[in-house]
C-alpha cells in the first residue's frame, strides 16, 4: 500500500509521560517561582493549588485528604503499602506488570504472612467473585501494560472492613472513580494531564486516616514513607508542605493540565476526550482481521492505554522471538517516519502496540495515526 501523506498534527502517544495538553508551548511555565523556596508563601501556594483544582475537578468527598508526594505514582502506592498494611489479612488483584509488582513488594519485602493473590492473564481480569472485603485489598483501577480496567466499583462492597487501596494512575481524570467505594487512590503528573515525572498524588479517605492513626507497622519506616508524627495524621502533607523538595517547574506544568482540564469541561470532558479515542480506535479495528485488541471484553477495555495484538495466521505462527522483532519493526517505521512515537507494547505483555488515548490527546491525531499502522503492517508481512 501507499505511505500516507499526513502524519499526526502531535505525533507522541507515549504511556507516560504522556503527551502535552493541546497547545502547550514552554510559555505555560513562565509563573514557576524558581530559585524560590518551595516552603515560601509562594511556593505553598503552588503547591496547595495543585492539590484544591485536583479535588474539585475529581469531587472528592469531604474528609478526604489529598497529598503531594515523592517519587511519583510508585512512591505514592509505596507510601501506602508500607504504612497502612499489616493488621489484616491482604488480597491482591493483578492482571499485568504493575499489579505484579506491588504482590512482589507485599510478599518478598514486607514479608507479611496473610496474603491472597487473584492474578488474571494479560487481557483478562482475575475472578473478583472471591474476593473478601473484610481482608485489605490491592488493585489497579487499569491495567496501564495490559489495557485491562475494573469497569466500575459495583464489585465492592460499602460496608467493608478492610481498606481498598487502588493504585489509579493510568485511569484518574480519564475514567469516573467511585469514590466513597476507595479508601487510599494514587497517581503522577505525567498519566492523563501529561505532566512531569517524580511526583505522585495520594487520595486517604476518613478510613485510612484512622489506621494511620490507630496502627503502627513493626518495620522501620523511611522518612519520605512517613504520613504520622507522635501518632496523628501530619496534615501539612496534604496542604502543600510537602516531605521532600518538589520541582516548582513541574508544579507550574502540572496547575497549567489542571487549568486546561477545568477549560474544556472538566472531568466530564476529560473523560469524553479519552472515551472518543477509544472509539476510534475500535472503529479501525473492527475493519480489520489482522489486528485486534489484547482486551476481548469491550467492557473492559482501556480508554486510556489501548493495547492491540496481531492476531492474523502469518503473525501467529512466527516464533515468540519473531513475532517480538516485527512488532518492534512496526514501531521503528512509525517512529522513523514521524507518524507516532513510544508505541511499542510493554515489555512483559503480549507483543504488539500500545495507543496512549488518554485526555491530552487529539481524536484528530488517533486517526490520523491508525493508516500510518495499516501502511506499517503492509511493509513487515509478506506479499
Amino acid at each position: 500500500m501507499n505511505k500516507p501523506q499526513n502524519p499526526p498534527h502531535n505525533p507522541c502517544f507515549s504511556s507516560g509521560p504522556t503527551a502535552k495538553r493541546p497547545g502547550w508551548s514552554f510559555d505555560a511555565l513562565k509563573g514557576a517561582p524558581l530559585g524560590r523556596s518551595h516552603r515560601h508563601k509562594v511556593g505553598k501556594q503552588k503547591l496547595a493549588g495543585v492539590i484544591d483544582l485536583s479535588k474539585k475537578l475529581l469531587g472528592l468527598p469531604d474528609g478526604y485528604r489529598l497529598g503531594i508526594v515523592p517519587a511519583s505514582d510508585t512512591g505514592a502506592v509505596e507510601m501506602a503499602l508500607w504504612s497502612l498494611l499489616g493488621p489484616r489479612g491482604i488480597d491482591m488483584l493483578a492482571w499485568e506488570s504493575f499489579g505484579e509488582g506491588w504482590i512482589t513488594d507485599v510478599q518478598k519485602q514486607l514479608k507479611l504472612p496473610d496474603v491472597r493473590t487473584f492474578i488474571g492473564e494479560y487481557g483478562q481480569l482475575p475472578d473478583r467473585s472471591q474476593v473478601d472485603f473484610s481482608r485489605d485489598v490491592v488493585f489497579t483501577w487499569n491495567g496501564t501494560t495490559s489495557g485491562v480496567r475494573v469497569p466500575n466499583g459495583d464489585w465492592i462492597p460499602s460496608d467493608r472492613q478492610g481498606l481498598t487501596i487502588c493504585d489509579a494512575t493510568s485511569a484518574v481524570f480519564a475514567m469516573n472513580m467511585p469514590w466513597d467505594k476507595l479508601d487510599v487512590v494514587t497517581w503522577s503528573w505525567q498519566k492523563v494531564l501529561g505532566g512531569e515525572a517524580a511526583h505522585g498524588m495520594l487520595v486517604l479517605s476518613p478510613r485510612a486516616v484512622e489506621r494511620l492513626e490507630t496502627y503502627k507497622p513493626a518495620w522501620p519506616m523511611p522518612k519520605i514513607f512517613r504520613m504520622t508524627s507522635g501518632g496523628k495524621l501530619i496534615e501539612g502533607i496534604f496542604v502543600g508542605d510537602t516531605i521532600n523538595t518538589p520541582s516548582m517547574l513541574a508544579v507550574e506544568d502540572a496547575l497549567d493540565g489542571l487549568n486546561w482540564a477545568q477549560s474544556i469541561g472538566g472531568l466530564p470532558g476529560l473523560v469524553a476526550r479519552s472515551e472518543a479515542n477509544l472509539a476510534a480506535v475500535a472503529k479501525w479495528v473492527a475493519e480489520r482481521p489482522w489486528v485486534d485488541f489484547l482486551c476481548a471484553d469491550p467492557e473492559l477495555r482501556s480508554c486510556t492505554s489501548v493495547c492491540l495484538i496481531f492476531p492474523d495466521p502469518w503473525f501467529q505462527g512466527l516464533s515468540a522471538d519473531d513475532q517480538a522483532a516485527t512488532a518492534k519493526k512496526i514501531v521503528t517505521l512509525l517512529d522513523s517516519e514521524k507518524a507516532g512515537f513510544d508505541l511499542g507494547s510493554y515489555r512483559d505483555a503480549p507483543p504488539g502496540l500500545r495507543i496512549w488515548c488518554g485526555a491530552t490527546v487529539e481524536t484528530s491525531d488517533v486517526e490520523a495515526l491508525l493508516p500510518w499502522i495499516d501502511w506499517a503492517w503492509s511493509q513487515v508481512k509478506p506479499a
